[in-house]
């Protein structure tokens, strides 16, 4: 991270929760003042970052930041809508960003009219806990005006991220790809170890799954993620996948759905990746994927 990319920049924050407070925590290590923190009402955890970072606390009706350079609304999506008209009852900072991953920067649009350009900064990482700095490489989609963007740039350049603009039409679609490849693995992963549990196997059943996790996510560094599925699926091996399935309807029923869809995708992307081998063909076919483009 460069210390002082952000030197100079004053800025403001509205929701101090686990986002907001890592976003603002990163910003100040990169040399912005904190100078406001806001919530859906003056609470603990609004106090609580100005306490660390400076700043003051205050409620979300009398923020008024058109001296900062840029304001992060970082707001549940539900909430986003309602923040932004009671934000607009006071003018703002010059730039103003919602950390919304499935919206567009129109959602900022009441801020227009009083002179603050919106855009949405979205860092695609997972929270769940306060983030004291960034990781190398983080991407941020981003979109809005043009003042907007030029500073998101600069922040995630200064943090040393990469990003690009997502526009409006991908956006939610863009989101739930980011549930599928953090929310979705933790989902595997802990259903994964219900079944261990569930058979009456030891906890180390299900740590050895998390480790095993762990290793595969750390194996799609720097490749296409097909390049590096392994597993019966991927070869091929009809019976065992098939007898597998056979008990799963016994000993966890509920699972044989998912079990067949995330094989069928399995031989979906190896076949985009590099196409399927007659072994590959047959378990497709027996897995239900005749009909499945």
């Amino acid at each position: 991270m460069n210390s002082s990319a952000l030197a100079g920049l004053t800025f403001s924050a509205v929701g101090a929760g686990r986002v907001g407070a890592s976003l603002a925590t990163w910003a100040t290590a990169a040399g912005a003042r904190l100078t406001r923190v806001a919530g859906r009402d003056a609470g603990e955890t609004a106090a609580a970052l100005t306490r660390r970072l400076g700043g003051q606390a205050v409620a979300l009706d009398a923020l008024e930041t058109g001296g900062d350079d840029f304001l992060i609304v970082a707001v549940p999506d539900p909430a986003l809508d309602e923040v932004a008209l009671r934000l607009s009852g006071h003018r703002q900072a010059h730039v103003v960003w919602h950390t919304s991953g499935a919206r567009d920067a129109s959602a900022l649009a009441a801020l227009r009219p009083r002179g603050s350009e919106v855009g949405s900064l979205h860092p695609l990482h997972a929270f769940p806990a306060l983030q004291p700095l960034p990781e190398p490489a983080t991407f941020f989609a981003i979109d809005g005006d043009p003042r907007a963007l030029a500073l998101a740039r600069r922040a995630v350049a200064a943090w040393d991220g990469t990003c690009a603009e997502v526009p409006a039409d991908c956006r939610r679609l863009y989101h739930l790809g980011a549930w599928l490849s953090a929310g979705g693995v933790a989902t595997l992963a802990a259903a994964a170890g219900a079944l261990a549990r569930r058979l009456g196997l030891p906890d180390a059943v299900a740590a050895g799954y998390r480790h095993l996790a762990l290793g595969a996510v750390a194996a799609l560094e720097g490749t296409d993620p097909a390049a590096r599925i392994t597993g019966p699926v991927a070869r091929g091996d009809a019976a065992l996948v098939l007898g597998q399935i056979e008990e799963l309807e016994r000993a966890a029923p509920e699972l044989v759905a998912l079990v067949r869809e995330v094989g069928l995708q399995t031989l979906r992307e190896i076949d985009r990746s590099r196409g399927l081998d007659e072994r590959q063909n047959t378990l497709r076919e027996a897995l239900g994927g005749r009909l499945i483009p």
